[in-house]
């Protein structure tokens, strides 16, 4: 049952988990986390506070929590989040084109996306990539769906080729309508260059 003056406010449940955080069972740290993640899809801003005032703390080991309860975050590409998971705040890279192999796709064909990525920082940065399809709706609205692809530390200077077949099929749980369509990379919860493509069906 949803109990909306929690999600209106989540400082009561913050203060109950704040208690827990550090219980010495795994299953109530874990179900702290799995708290967190819950309210971080109406609240993502106090989330990404209490994480952050938690990893703050010297002598805590919170990095699993503060891990499981931002999964949502990571997922949306919110890019608050992955500083606190050891990530590059701001990453400096220099991201090509992305390159679309086939830019017409009937539906049950795979979409083959390239790009390669180019550091121009000074030193080693933490980064991951991620890519978003973007679907077109009935009423000619894109919606995104973010799919994870590489997780990596780059050195300065150095420059990593990326390729990936994304299977567009029938599903129950989408339906799919022919049109304009768009893939879009992120790096660190960044977009960083988006291609359009057409889905016949």
């Amino acid at each position: 049952m949803r109990l909306p003056q929690f999600i209106a406010d989540p400082d009561p449940v913050i203060g109950l988990l704040e208690r827990l955080v550090d219980d010495e069972s795994e299953t109530v740290r874990r179900s702290v986390a799995n708290n967190l993640n819950d309210i971080s899809k109406d609240n993502p801003e106090a989330v990404i506070k209490k994480c952050r005032e938690w990893l703050s703390e010297p002598g805590t080991d919170r990095q699993w929590v503060v891990r499981h309860a931002t999964r949502s975050l990571v997922k949306q590409g919110n890019p608050a989040v992955f500083p606190l998971l050891g990530y590059t705040e701001r990453p400096e890279l220099r991201v090509s084109q992305i390159e679309l192999e086939n830019p017409h796709i009937q539906l049950g064909q795979a979409l083959k996306f390239m790009l390669s990525i180019q550091s121009t920082a000074t030193e080693k940065q933490h980064i991951v990539i991620d890519y978003a399809i973007h679907h077109v709706k009935a009423n000619g609205k894109l919606s995104p769906k973010v799919f994870k692809l590489k997780d990596l530390q780059i050195e300065p200077g150095d420059t990593i080729s990326i390729s990936r077949r994304h299977t567009i099929k029938a599903i129950t749980t989408r339906k799919y309508y022919a049109g304009e369509h768009a893939v879009e990379i992120f790096v660190n919860g960044l977009g960083r260059g988006m291609r359009k493509f057409v889905l016949s069906l």
